[in-house]
């Protein structure tokens, strides 16, 4: 990757992310985002030959979306029109399924042609790169893997081919990238010691004991249980840092922070949206807007059985339904 001085344009050429399908996702990701700013998308995309991921692509649900607080379907219109209304938007992910990362990236081209995105926190950047991102938008790349040396990209953990589009979208328009996760060291020492007050104050009784039964069930039943707290406190630690990381100063007439995250992170009832109320003064839950690009699971063709409610407010405002990408069993491999 380079950037250009005498064409004046930030980028000589496209990311040549080495993936199967790449420009599919970027030509179809820029007509989403075109078609959003018009609102003439529509949310009924079952069917659609440009799903990636093959499994269920019949299933009623695939291409729909559910708003969560209307208890009804809408249209990617009707969504686009939340979605400017908002200050914080977390996009939760499963992060190996290629669809979620199309429709991620037309978001951010859809943000960015309005003139609404203020700055991009992902997960998958962690704090030992946040030095280099106060410099992102000023640095030339000679290369990919300078970029990625750059980030301090963990290629081990996180697939580049998934989201070097979406950080190649974010600076190719100048917007503000920031680290969203914990670094190895930080999270050792988290593992070690007690959390702050003020990680502990921000989750009631029924949420704690919620996060700690996940977190079970995450590890297949596996891990000891004293392995839980410190396992708890990690995942409050991400969030809480997560939310540093997106917070902005003041809430914005006409913009918006953006969060990449998987979707347990942008869980309104357990994750990140917890922490931005108690770090952001004057914001209310209507301010913070998180949508889930949800698999679907055969069979289950009621939207709530997806929202998996334990409490008065549901995990997402938004969740919109895929192909999946996998029907394995991970606990099966483990045991």
């Amino acid at each position: 990757m380079m950037k250009s001085m005498a064409t004046g344009s930030k980028w000589m050429g496209p990311t040549k992310i080495r993936v199967a399908g790449i420009r599919r996702i970027f030509l179809t990701a820029v007509i989403f985002a075109q078609s959003l700013l018009f609102g003439h998308v529509s949310a009924q995309l079952a069917g659609s030959p440009l799903w990636q991921s093959e499994l269920y692509t019949d299933h009623g649900l695939v291409g729909r979306i559910w708003d969560s607080r209307r208890g009804q379907f809408v249209t990617s219109a009707e969504l686009w029109d939340k979605i400017l209304g908002s200050t914080y938007l977390l996009l939760g992910e499963k992060h190996d399924n290629p669809d979620h990362h199309e429709l991620q990236l037309g978001i951010i081209q859809a943000l960015i042609g309005a003139e609404k995105l203020e700055k991009v926190t992902f997960e998958m950047l962690d704090s030992t790169s946040s030095e280099n991102l106060r410099v992102f938008l000023e640095t030339r790349f000679e290369s990919e893997e300078e970029l990625k040396s750059f980030l301090n990209w963990d290629e081990q953990g996180w697939n580049w081919g998934y989201y070097g589009a979406l950080i190649e979208a974010a600076y190719d328009a100048s917007i503000p990238v920031t680290a969203g996760n914990l670094d190895a060291e930080t999270v050792m020492e988290v593992y070690s010691s007690p959390a702050s007050e003020e990680i502990e104050a921000v989750l009631d009784e029924d949420a704690m004991s919620r996060l700690l039964a996940d977190i079970d069930e995450s590890h297949c039943g596996l891990l000891p249980e004293s392995q839980f707290p410190p396992m708890v406190r990690v995942q409050q630690t991400r969030d809480y840092r997560m939310a540093r990381s997106l917070l902005l100063s003041d809430k914005l007439d006409n913009g918006l922070a953006l969060l990449i995250t998987g979707n347990y992170h942008a869980r309104k009832d357990l994750g990140v949206p917890n922490y931005l109320m108690a770090q952001h003064p004057g914001l209310g839950w209507s301010d913070i807007l998180s949508l889930a690009f949800v698999e679907v699971v055969p069979g289950e063709t009621d939207p709530g059985f997806y929202l998996d409610r334990f409490t008065d407010r549901s995990a997402y405002d938004f969740i919109w339904f895929t192909p999946a990408v996998s029907n394995a069993d991970y606990c099966d491999s483990l045991r």
